[in-house]
């Protein structure tokens, strides 16, 4: 994996998101990949399993608006910042979260293992943009 190969799959993974079409979903992911939607839940394991969670907690593309960018890369390990705001007709309407993928890829350019950090800004700092 190098970085603009992870880039790709970073821009593949928003569409995915976007679109909510499984198959999208299911390449991104090896077939026993572990997805933690938080660092510090129990993991969703097995691609089937991920598609299902991603299809099944959905919000349409007009709610939210996303970038990713690719941090570093280290042989299959790879660290995306990103950005995440949520907008009206979202049930988390008015949020904004900053984001830390740490990404394991297999050989096939699948992600094997996927962890999301996230955090919301500090209100004295969006008060004070």
């Amino acid at each position: 994996m190098d970085r603009t190969a992870f880039q790709d799959w970073l821009d593949r993974y928003l569409e995915a998101w976007r679109t909510n079409h499984a198959e999208a979903i299911g390449q991104l992911f090896s077939a026993d990949a572990t997805y933690l939607w938080n660092p510090y839940d129990e993991p969703t394991r097995g691609r089937e399993e991920i598609v299902k969670g991603w299809t099944e907690d959905w919000e349409p593309p007009e709610t939210w608006e996303a970038r990713y960018e690719a941090l570093a890369v280290d042989g299959d390990v790879c660290v995306a910042h990103g950005r995440t705001r949520y907008l009206a007709g979202s049930d988390s309407a008015g949020r904004e979260y900053d984001n830390i993928f740490v990404c394991r890829f297999d050989g096939e350019g699948r992600c094997r293992e996927f962890t999301e950090w996230f955090m919301e800004p500090r209100r004295e700092a969006v008060e004070a943009a």
